[in-house]
């Protein structure tokens, strides 16, 4: 097996063997969300027509888990190599930045699936959904797994300690989630925070994602699309040349 399998077989079994931590609290927190906000909002909010507010939800839900823990899963596996030492030991290996890349973002977006398909499958008893674009729903799902694994890898490269690291998930991560659109549709909103939300790269993310479901969206698919995949380039430019470098982790 080459270096770089190893790699990757290593980063998955991290989160693997925590299962119940790292795969299924995240998928009860969703179905919390969900049981909360499509009983309260359910008979109060109508965003796209003949679309239950619950079935308009769960896309929203399924995507902010992606989201949410394929970075998780890279930020806190590099940080915690780096507090502990131990990335020392890769460091002496033969891998090459590419090799690093490969699979650390490879066990970040098999972790956010992973819970993302756990979120689906737990919560799609709850309301029916439809499903106008499969396609667009799997190249959104990996596209974005992929981008939110690279910017955990930047974050991870970027902290040096574990409040740095929570400090940029909670600043970043968290409020660009949450104001994308999982909960509501941008429409609902002032004109101002309308066009603050076509700032925010995760309002295309979730947009794009629910278009595969219902065939509706905010903005064309094909705009998300490609603003995901700028972004996704972007910040793998960025993660690549840090990996290069040994910014962080070479002395």
């Amino acid at each position: 097996m080459s270096g770089w399998c190893m790699l990757l077989y290593k980063e998955v079994l991290r989160f693997w063997k925590v299962s119940f931590q790292t795969i299924a609290a995240p998928v009860l927190t969703s179905v919390l969300y969900m049981l909360i906000f499509g009983h309260v909002l359910e008979d109060h909010v109508k965003v796209y027509d003949n679309v239950p507010y619950t079935a308009f939800l769960l896309p929203g839900l399924i995507m902010m888990s992606v989201l949410q823990n394929a970075f998780a899963n890279s930020s806190s596996s590099l940080v915690q190599s780096k507090i502990m030492g131990n990335v020392v030991f890769l460091l002496l290996t033969p891998l090459s930045h590419w090799h690093w890349f490969v699979a650390y973002v490879g066990s970040s977006m098999l972790r956010g699936l992973a819970v993302g398909l756990g979120v689906f499958a737990v919560t799609v008893w709850f309301a029916p959904l439809q499903y106008h674009s499969p396609v667009w729903i799997l190249v959104f799902a990996v596209l974005c797994a992929g981008l939110l694994g690279a910017l955990g890898l930047v974050a991870g490269l970027w902290s040096e300690k574990f409040d740095q690291m929570a400090a940029f998930q909670s600043f970043v991560i968290m409020p660009m989630t949450f104001l994308s659109g999982v909960f509501y549709s941008i429409h609902s909103l002032p004109p101002f925070w309308q066009g603050l939300s076509h700032l925010n790269p995760f309002f295309y993310m979730i947009d794009g994602f629910r278009y595969g479901f219902f065939g509706q969206s905010d903005v064309s698919p094909w705009i998300s699309l490609a603003v995901v995949s700028v972004a996704m380039l972007a910040v793998s430019a960025l993660a690549i040349h840090w990996l290069k470098s040994g910014y962080k982790i070479r002395g």
